[in-house]
């Protein structure tokens, strides 16, 4: 039987992950390099992924970055293509990109009379078609491992109907394309855990909210429905994706898993 340590160890496989350089992406890089595990990284066209890379350096892990905008269907193609011309392994896909739009994006953070039909198209292509996508298309790749793993990132919106009373006075908001595309990502791995089983697993993880220095009144409310009393950090999350991506969850599929500090128990 091996011991925990030997079943953490993921030398030899090779992660892909979604939305690379943000801040939770950045933490699931480093985890997986922790595990020592390789990384092909990618993140919108521009992105300056040397931040990254300079954190990643003690790891001495095998990293590969590649431009993508998940919201064109083509760069995924271009993507897809990469992997397969050059033949490179992947053993782990990590849907963690999202569409999260900003304060002034028209049609985002607003009323619901005055949310448009443009910027829903825009989160469901990112948030749920590129996953669908990439999953897809990965698929030969991820059963060829033997070991093939997914995990989606999707949202504790996802799970349950958002409290609108946490944004007042605040430009803050909660519009239902985010809601509507995490919460078809979690049923997207329900339904891929048991159609491409038992060749790869595929399980989510539902974040709850992370602190990054949002109003003052939001986190006061946030905290004091929070059993635990805070909002995350990107830390909280080493431990599940460790858990998930390797072989100490292999017999662990279809799951959602809330990270939330109990968010969701109410």
């Amino acid at each position: 039987m091996r011991t925990v340590k030997q079943l953490m160890d993921m030398s030899g496989r090779t992660a892909l992950i979604t939305g690379a350089t943000g801040g939770l992406g950045l933490y699931i890089a480093e985890t997986i390099a922790e595990l020592g595990g390789s990384l092909i990284l990618v993140d919108k066209p521009s992105t300056n992924y040397s931040a990254l890379i300079g954190k990643l350096k003690q790891y001495k892990c095998s990293t590969k970055c590649i431009d993508c905008d998940l919201e064109s269907d083509k760069q995924r193609t271009d993507l897809i293509n990469t992997i397969k011309d050059k033949d490179i392994s992947v053993d782990i896909l990590i849907n963690n990109a999202a569409f999260v739009g900003t304060t002034d994006l028209k049609g985002w953070t607003t009323s619901f009379e005055d949310q448009s039909v443009d910027t829903w198209r825009r989160a469901i292509e990112v948030n749920l078609t590129a996953a669908f996508h990439l999953s897809k298309e990965l698929y030969p790749q991820l059963k060829k491992s033997g070991k093939g793993s997914i995990i989606n990132i999707a949202s504790i919106y996802g799970v349950s109907a958002p409290d609108h009373s946490l944004y007042e006075s605040t430009s803050m908001g909660n519009p239902a394309a985010y809601s509507v595309s995490k919460g078809g990502l979690i049923q997207l791995t329900r339904w891929l855990s048991t159609t491409i089983s038992p060749n790869v697993r595929v399980n989510s993880i539902s974040p709850g909210g992370v602190f990054r220095n949002q109003p003052k009144a939001f986190i006061e409310r946030y905290e004091k429905r929070t059993p635990l009393e805070r909002m995350a950090t990107e830390e909280d999350f080493k431990g599940i994706i460790a858990y998930l991506a390797s072989d100490m969850s292999r017999y662990v599929t279809g799951q959602n898993i809330n990270i939330d500090g109990g968010w969701t128990v109410w």
